[in-house]
């Protein structure tokens, strides 16, 4: 997942299967294994999407005694126990033709417990789910009269115990009349009503359906055997229509990525892309496929594309790094086990600086906001909270910081092992190319590692540390262990920027708006004076977040507070910018009338520094390690 391309990104510009998989077996267990006695159904009706139900009906083989069903908990992609239990209403469990009574159990509130009569040999179970737009990811996917993305993880009970991988699903779906689909499943049907072919429980929660009145699908040609393609869903029609020169640079993304890692890992690949304004921006990944939520303009428009440019390439890497290759502690062999995220920072953070290498290769960004976007990940870590939090914190904790918002992030610090996990990576590769002298670098782990030198159909071979360190060590040798033990496990209150500095850059700050944020400013309705004042504000003028111990902190600021005027006007963005110019040729103090728990104050910021945002800047004289990184490697 990334913490969405889009939705991370906002924050951070505010603060700034298939497989066995806990015993560490590679192939995924063929559809009809008989974990159940015989395969599981389950028919999902959308039809009622435009009011925000789905409807769906569960059979499920059972014999006579108490069966304990459980509802997804532990979401794959969101690392945490995410599963929206409390969307589920008007449940009803039926065998032999009798509703049965169910009880909730009092510890594990995603479980139920009904017991079967005598002479069954199923139980058949209907709920609805709402899909009212609330929470975040997949609990707020979408669901409107355009669109309708079925998430199958919120649609389905199955038998505690039972192996994911292991159980056989015949799955349905039902859609309104007229409505196009897209997603990584076989069809045996087209149109309204649509049966996929027999799949594991474990596929069938990894492959979205997503459909709506306005869908367009792009070919993107077929790479090392696979068909690839990318189908847009949009609440307009407009807003499915991607402009020639996008789709030649999704082509290129998926020639770069087979090129990165040299060998795939599924049968064919869908990116699902979500256009709409009603839904939270965020990318999810899958092994086959990615849930891509971006806003209305994001395809259709050239500056609502860039903004996302990393989005398509960070979900794509996922299904090496992630879904086909993946820490053991996120190997779980159900949805009911906890995960363990302190590996996050492989697995999130190296995807996301190979998402931003990506972009650069594929051309879906352009060099100078391929680098923009790793400044934007030096100041989104660039916070007090690493004075007493370890990067490796960041990700064991992610079940807590995933509940954490946006609020205090400076001190508590978010979900860190994204952006920070990008420079470390790029140290890693720009340390490669040094000592090799350009002869290796990331992408030769990128391939042994994750590539694994064969073409393969979609299959999980989990990893612990140990490996990734053996493997790196066969492309240098080097102490790998403590290069990352000191960079992830330890508190470091400076930002790792090994990479930047030796890869020919260095930080800055220009009193220039990058046009990279700009675009996400006006894209995601925010703004931020992160770098000078040390705010951020939602659209509402409500104060995000405080910089511990920035200008606006001294002066009182503080989350949630709403800011109604600056030097004695009305306050908007144009006035800020005229107080920092104004502060800065006066040295006077800028002014802020706040409302906060109904209560107004006025607050003296003492910054004279002006407007100032964070870039990277060329340093003359040493090689440009980095532009060669970001430089396409196929032509």
């Amino acid at each position: 997942m990334i913490r969405a391309a889009a939705m991370r990104i906002a924050r951070s510009s505010l603060l700034v299967v298939c497989t066995l998989l806990a015993c560490g077996c590679a192939e995924t267990p063929a559809a009809g294994a008989p974990a159940l006695g015989g395969p599981m159904t389950v028919e999902v009706d959308a039809t009622d999407a435009a009011h925000g139900r789905i409807h769906t009906h569960v059979v499920i083989p059972a014999h006579a005694g108490e069966l304990a069903l459980v509802y997804p908990k532990w979401i794959p992609g969101e690392h945490g126990p995410t599963g929206p239990i409390n969307d589920v209403v008007n449940l009803r469990v039926r065998a032999g033709g009798k509703e049965l009574a169910w009880r909730r159990d009092s510890e594990d509130m995603h479980q139920v417990r009904v017991t079967v009569p005598e002479g069954s040999t199923k139980v058949e179970v209907d709920f609805e789910m709402l899909r009212y737009g609330a929470g975040e990811y997949s609990g707020a996917s979408a669901a409107s009269v355009s669109m309708v993305d079925v998430v199958w993880n919120q649609l389905v009970l199955y038998p505690r115990g039972a192996r994911v991988a292991d159980i056989a699903v015949d799955a349905t779906v039902k859609l309104p009349k007229g409505w196009k689909s897209g997603t990584a499943l076989k069809s045996k049907t087209t149109g309204d009503a649509l049966a996929f072919e027999r799949t594991t429980l474990e596929m069938l929660v990894d492959s979205p359906v997503v459909a709506g009145t306005h869908v367009a699908r792009y070919d993107l040609g077929t790479q090392r055997g696979a068909p690839h393609a990318v189908t847009v869903v949009g609440d307009t029609e407009d807003a499915t229509k991607a402009p020639p020169e996008l789709v030649e640079h999704w082509k290129k993304l998926v020639v770069e990525a087979h090129a990165l890692f040299g060998a795939r890992h599924y049968d064919a690949y869908d990116f699902l892309v979500v256009a709409n304004d009603h839904v939270p921006s965020f990318g999810l990944e899958h092994h086959q496929s990615s849930e891509d939520y971006v806003r209305l303009k994001a395809v259709s428009d050239k500056d609502g594309a860039r903004v996302v440019a990393s989005l398509l390439p960070h979900e794509y890497v996922h299904s090496w790094n992630g879904k086909h290759r993946r820490p053991k502690g996120l190997a779980t062999p159900d949805y009911q086990a906890p995960m363990r995220g302190d590996l996050l920072w492989i697995y999130e953070g190296l995807t996301n600086y190979l998402g931003i290498v990506l972009s650069a290769r594929s051309g879906l960004a352009t060099l100078d906001d391929a680098k923009q976007e790793l400044a934007g990940d030096i100041g989104s870590v660039s916070s007090p909270g690493r004075r007493w939090r370890s990067l490796g914190d960041t990700a064991t904790s992610v079940q807590l910081l995933n509940e954490a918002g946006t609020n205090g992030h400076s001190i508590r610090r978010g979900l860190d092992y994204y952006p920070e996990g990008s420079l470390i990576w790029l140290e890693a590769d720009v340390l490669i190319r040094t000592k090799t002298n350009g002869q290796k670098s990331l992408d030769d782990f990128c391939r042994a590692f994750h590539g694994g030198g064969k073409d393969t159909p979609a299959s999980v071979r989990p990893y612990e540390l140990d490996e990734v360190l053996k493997t790196l060590n066969g492309v240098l040798p080097y102490d790998w262990k403590e290069f990352f033990a000191a960079r992830v496990e330890r508190v470091h209150p400076e930002v790792p920027l090994g990479g930047l500095e030796n890869g020919g850059y260095r930080t800055a700050f220009s009193e220039k708006k990058p046009e990279l944020i700009g675009a996400r400013e006006t894209a995601y309705k925010y703004t931020s004076v992160w770098d000078s004042l040390g705010f951020g504000l939602d659209k509402e003028d409500v104060v995000r977040d405080v910089l511990d111990g920035g200008p606006a902190a001294k002066a009182g600021l503080v989350p949630n507070a709403k800011i109604v005027a600056v030097d004695h006007r009305k306050f908007s963005t144009d006035n800020l910018d005229a107080a920092l110019a104004r502060a800065k040729s006066d040295q006077k103090p800028i002014e802020l009338i706040v409302e906060k728990d109904d209560m107004f104050s006025t607050l003296s910021v003492d910054w004279h520094g002006g407007q100032r945002w964070r870039t990277i800047e060329r340093v003359e004289g040493k090689p440009d390690i980095l532009g060669a990184i970001l430089t396409a490697k196929v032509k």
